[in-house]
């Protein structure tokens, strides 16, 4: 009998929230991963699962990124020396890859939205942002349907 794996110890990345309307609302060009500056009583309350990045989104200010909207909630442990709760967070990327992602973000209808927030397998959190565009309503209601197909066939598989 084979030994249930701990998720702790699988390699790979671990999931801590995801921004699930992103891949409904826009169209994904492409993605990117990128670091984040966090203090100890936010990666204390990240690995208790209270992030949240479904109203976040990214910036260029002043040349540097940032992520602003995103919830951590407070770790009560922490006592006065909390953090606050929707406090604007500097992304870590190469300055390379910084000025290309800013020069296709300053396109008409671009905007950079974080698709999810993991651990990597070294167990540092990590931002998957994507460089969208909006969907239109009728590219709304095509992805709909094809959901609602693809969960059909599925169902007749079973």
């Amino acid at each position: 009998m084979a030994a249930k794996k701990d998720k702790k110890n699988q390699p790979g990345e671990r999931l801590i929230a995801q921004n699930r309307r992103a891949r409904f609302e826009y169209h994904v060009l492409e993605d990117l991963e990128a670091g984040i500056v966090l203090t100890g009583s936010e990666i204390k309350s990240i690995r208790q699962g209270q992030a949240s990045i479904a109203e976040a989104y990214a910036r260029f200010q002043n040349g540097e990124l940032w992520l602003l909207g995103m919830h951590i909630a407070e770790y009560f442990e922490a006592s006065f020396h909390n953090h606050e709760t929707r406090r604007k967070r500097k992304l870590l990327l190469h300055a390379s890859e910084l000025r290309k992602l800013e020069k296709k973000v300053k396109t008409k209808g671009v905007t950079l939205v974080p698709l999810d927030l993991h651990f990597n397998d070294r167990g540092i959190v990590k931002v998957k942002l994507g460089l969208c565009t909006g969907k239109k309503d009728h590219d709304k209601r095509e992805t709909i349907k094809k959901r609602d197909a693809e969960r059909e066939l599925r169902s007749y598989k079973r």
